[in-house]
């Protein structure tokens, strides 16, 4: 499992370890870590070309110093400053042969350019961890001109907020992050994400608290995955329930019983709204006839109770909010069972909040939601009061903290989907899922997560648990997929996801280094 801490807890981290080492030894240590990663990048390092982006700070000097090394070793090392520079970062690259350009006002866009297109690889150590509220003229004119494919950031691309990920106006666009000592969390959350390419991290022996925000690896996932033993039955294996499905929306029932299928649980209870057509169960027995299908009237509680003995319940895909829907979610929530709640239901519950604030943190089992990021929107509004405007800004700002003031506030798991799924408990713990493809963002996709989840879930994963595991195998098959991806692709894909985290050498023992 990989951790990200905030800043002041890795500052307070490193300041313990500088008071027990010789001055320069921890920087020394990042160091060697960058230099190890632009060799295996490059292949060589003697001739190579390399430009350094220097700012005043730590993370300038870790790059100089980076630098330095490269230059002992044969490269051509350019930096160029856009003001100060670290003292003895710069005395190092000086005598080990680098050449200094600089204050970058003094240079001229054609002479930046031409080092830029010299070079084979540009180190981005203008700001580190403590930089906030975007770059200044300076540091923005030389973020636009690296070149992404050729930029390898240190530590964390400038720009972005090491703590929350939110990016105000220029930044550094990244092939790839080398991070020391343990991940930041802007790494991992948008927009700042989209900025750091593959993320390499480098130990430096901090001794870090417990993190703030975590991310499950393959390994992890399958230690998690729910294994059927000798004495196994489709009952012990979990039954969930899933509402899903009517007459105006078959499809979205077809697919969220494609993923539920494919969650572990043994025993799948469809219970589906019914109309002068039925068209939903029809298309779920046709696609699927391994789910036993019960079909009600419109907003019917007592028939969606009486389909039978679950573990668990998800209710949402292919329902059209509106009081009937609100009248089953009402059910649900007077059961003592798990709930995933999406997509039709997410208003009901909210409505249902609005007028009894305490509702979810009254049950003994959990609630999971699994809004995007427009859906939270209105959800919020409705069951808390927010402000869908300022929410926007609030996500865009410190999407984690948004999520988890909304846990706290409704007593929910929150898994909020988008290109950096987030799963929050109400009290603050959280996991980022940090794989899957941009072509998730397609009609379907949500609802077969939504089965999948619940099929966890039944199958007894904790509810954060499922929704990372849910979250994470839904990624993994859609990076798989041929492309454009349909949601219909998805449930067929998962199998094979299961069988080859299964199977892999390492299954159940945590993977380090690197990650998204």
């Amino acid at each position: 499992m990989r951790n990200a801490h905030t800043v002041a807890k890795i500052r307070d981290a490193e300041a313990a370890l500088l008071a027990a080492l010789p001055p320069g030894a921890l920087m020394q240590r990042a160091v060697y870590g960058l230099v190890a990663h632009v060799a295996r990048r490059l292949g060589r390092v003697y001739g190579a070309r390399i430009v350094v982006l220097a700012g005043g700070g730590d993370n300038g000097g870790d790059a100089l110093w980076a630098g330095a090394r490269l230059a002992e070793r044969g490269a051509r090392v350019d930096a160029i400053a856009p003001g100060r520079t670290h003292p003895e970062g710069t005395a190092a690259l000086l005598a080990a042969g680098g050449r200094l350009h600089g204050p970058a006002p003094a240079l001229d866009d054609e002479t930046l350019r031409r080092l830029f297109d010299q070079a084979e690889l540009v180190l981005d150590g203008l700001l580190g961890i403590g930089g906030r509220g975007g770059l200044r003229a300076d540091h923005a004119r030389l973020a636009a001109l690296a070149p992404p494919e050729r930029t390898v950031a240190v530590d964390v691309p400038s720009g972005v907020d090491a703590d929350t990920g939110a990016v105000t106006g220029a930044a550094v666009r990244a092939s790839a992050t080398v991070t020391f000592g343990t991940h930041k969390r802007g790494l991992w959350l948008t927009p700042g994400a989209a900025h750091t390419g593959p993320v390499e991290l480098v130990d430096i022996g901090l001794e870090l608290p417990e993190p703030d925000l975590r991310a499950l690896d393959d390994a992890d996932v399958a230690a998690m995955i729910p294994v059927p033993g000798p004495e196994s039955s489709k009952y012990r294996r979990g039954v969930l329930g899933l509402v899903a499905g009517s007459d105006a929306y078959p499809g979205a029932a077809v697919l969220a019983v494609g993923g539920a299928l494919r969650g572990g649980a043994g025993y799948l209870r469809v219970v589906t709204e019914t109309g002068v057509a039925s068209r939903a169960g029809d298309f779920v027995r046709r696609a699927h006839p391994e789910a036993v299908v019960t079909a009600i009237r419109a907003g019917d509680r007592a028939a969606m109770l009486a389909a039978g003995r679950v573990q668990a319940w998800a209710i949402g895909p292919g329902l059209d909010p509106g009081p009937a829907v609100r009248e089953l979610v009402a059910g649900l929530l007077g059961t003592d069972l798990p709930v995933v709640v999406d997509a039709g239901a997410l208003d009901p519950l909210a409505e249902l909040l609005a007028a009894d604030s305490a509702a979810l943190r009254a049950r003994d089992a959990p609630v999971l939601i699994t809004p995007h990021e427009g859906e939270f929107g209105r959800f919020t509004a409705t069951a808390l009061g927010w402000d869908p405007d300022r929410t926007t800004a609030d996500l865009a700002a410190d999407r984690l903290a948004a999520v988890r003031r909304a846990a706290a506030a409704t007593g929910a798991v929150i898994l909020l989907k988008g290109t950096r799924t987030l799963i929050v408990e109400p009290v603050g713990a959280a996991w980022v899922n940090t794989n899957g493809s941009g072509w998730l963002g397609t009609a379907g996709t949500g609802d077969v997560l939504t089965g999948l989840i619940g099929s966890l879930l039944a199958a007894g994963l904790p509810a954060a648990g499922a929704g990372a595991v849910g979250a994470h195998l839904h990624g993994r098959a859609a990076e798989r997929a041929a492309v454009p991806l349909a949601a219909g692709d998805l449930p067929d894909l998962l199998p094979r996801v299961v069988t080859d985290l299964l199977a892999a050498p390492d299954r159940g023992r945590p993977r380090g280094g690197h990650g998204g």
